[in-house]
């Protein structure tokens, strides 16, 4: 990979690990649902009056928009509102890979491998070291529903596998018309008027950067720079690097919120990054170290 190619995809993990810290912000003045259902609106509008609709079915479409916007970040976003640091939901949220695995295993009948099994077991390690965290970044119902969204993940990842688009950026664009009006009518539901009253009330720059900060850098720019990167190079090459989100995410919060790292929060992050490294790529790499080995002198 170029160098300047390398230094685009890793500012583009820069920007999505420190997106978790953007979205806390936002939370100090919105409801979870409604700050989801503002991203996703303008995430579609006016975007899809100019780009055409992707060459898949509508079943996929529809089913990714409201899986992704309310599956997954409209819980993300409940759980960090629940007590889930930045940092710690950054992290935790990786697991949506393993999930990709199991539920491949369990639809397209694909068998997991040593490599991933191992993986998985490292990681849960990781994650049942999370509960033991007693600095106050990590609450039981904040961790239930990233975890939750981590499993969301891998349905969207199995419903992209299953459309077979390769019109990617459109795909995003229009499957976000269908988030929105869920997310408001959810927040509606369990909250009544309230939230958008206080938001109404409370808007300020903050809240504004916040929503501009997922729309645009985060979704549309960078899912559309990395997705270039996958055409561009093998997936090889690209995937590893998203290994570096949680990493920005923990020091996106430090830096933002002054986020303590305890030895526990290292202990975790290495082994679940450690399982996925061992999950998604171990085979890959015992080949690579046994080719090396039988043609040293």
């Amino acid at each position: 990979m170029k160098l300047t190619d390398f230094l685009i995809a890793l500012c583009i993990t820069a920007i999505w690990g420190v997106n978790f810290s953007v979205i806390k912000l936002g939370l100090i003045t919105a409801d979870p649902l409604i700050l989801a259902g503002i991203r996703f609106t303008l995430c579609a509008l006016p975007a899809v009056l100019f780009i055409k609709k992707p060459d898949t079915s509508w079943r996929y479409i529809i089913g990714y928009g409201l899986l992704f916007g309310i599956g997954l970040w409209g819980i993300v976003n409940l759980g960090i509102k629940a007590g889930v640091s930045a940092g710690i939901a950054s992290l935790v949220l990786q697991f949506g890979a393993f999930f990709t695995m199991m539920l491949g295993a369990l639809l397209f009948r694909e068998k997991l491998s040593r490599y991933q099994c191992i993986g998985i077991a490292v990681a849960l390690s990781g994650l049942t070291s999370i509960i033991f965290i007693s600095d106050g970044s990590v609450t039981p119902t904040g961790l239930i529903l990233v975890l939750c969204g981590a499993v969301v993940w891998g349905l969207v990842s199995i419903i992209i596998k299953k459309s077979n688009t390769k019109q990617v950026f459109a795909f995003l664009v229009w499957s976000s018309l269908f988030s929105p009006i869920p997310l408001f009518l959810l927040s509606y539901l369990f909250n009544g008027s309230r939230g958008f009253t206080e938001l109404a009330a409370q808007f300020d720059v903050t809240t504004l950067f916040s929503i501009l900060f997922q729309v645009y850098p985060n979704t549309l720019f960078a899912y559309w720079i990395w997705n270039s990167l996958l055409t561009k190079y093998p997936v090889s090459v690209v995937a590893p690097l998203s290994l570096l989100v949680p990493i920005f995410g923990l020091l996106g919060s430090v830096m933002i919120f002054s986020e303590s790292i305890p030895t526990a929060k290292i202990v975790a992050m290495i082994l679940i990054i450690s399982g996925l490294v061992i999950g998604l790529y171990g085979k890959r790499l015992i080949g690579l170290l046994q080719r090396k080995s039988s043609v040293a002198p």
